[in-house]
């Protein structure tokens, strides 16, 4: 009776362990076909993109849920890489402060970053949308969780700020997601 256990544990082991191992690549496979369907920019000059950006529309996340209000990121070149600092004052006036890095994507014309914050673990970081002067951009990543609606100044006009919803909708982003930043 033991020896019939046994086998049927490694049996069970082995098949659960195929199982995974066929859901995971399947993931990994669905998961790679979904980022080829979210296209970026042709390419970002990062010396254009560098300075401080605001804040003006976002997909709200748990990670910026302490914001209430002026969040804003600076980008700065640190090597190859972007020194990112976010920054948002709290609901009692306090500002908060999260440094990170930015690693440009090979083969990406810098409209793909991988962003930390809590090292080892990275995230999407894609150029969707960018004025040509660089007074706007729209930033989000390939399961269109998170979105950004980023400006210059804190403020956009209502109709450039619809035009580039329209380009999130057009993406594949829910607008009704995205809120106006404080």
């Amino acid at each position: 009776m033991k020896k019939l256990n046994r086998l049927n544990y490694k049996t069970t082991a082995v098949a659960v362990s195929v199982g995974l191992a066929t859901l995971l690549a399947a993931c990994s496979t669905s998961n790679e076909a979904n980022l080829a369907h979210l296209p970026v920019v042709a390419n970002v000059e990062v010396a254009k993109y560098l300075g401080t950006w605001h804040q003006v529309a976002w997909i709200p996340n748990s990670f910026q849920g302490g914001c209430a209000s002026d969040t804003k990121a600076t980008y700065t070149l640190d090597g190859k890489d972007l020194r990112v600092q976010n920054q948002c004052k709290d609901a009692a006036g306090k500002t908060t402060e999260a440094i990170g890095v930015a690693k440009i994507v090979e083969g990406s014309n810098n409209a793909k970053l991988r962003v930390s914050f809590f090292r080892p673990f990275y995230g999407n970081y894609w150029v969707l949308a960018l004025d040509t002067d660089y007074k706007w951009v729209l930033v989000g990543e390939p399961k269109r969780t998170f979105g950004w609606v980023l400006a210059r100044d804190t403020k956009l006009d209502p109709a450039t700020l619809n035009q580039i919803l329209d380009r999130a909708v057009s993406l594949g982003y829910d607008r009704s997601a995205f809120e106006m930043s404080p």
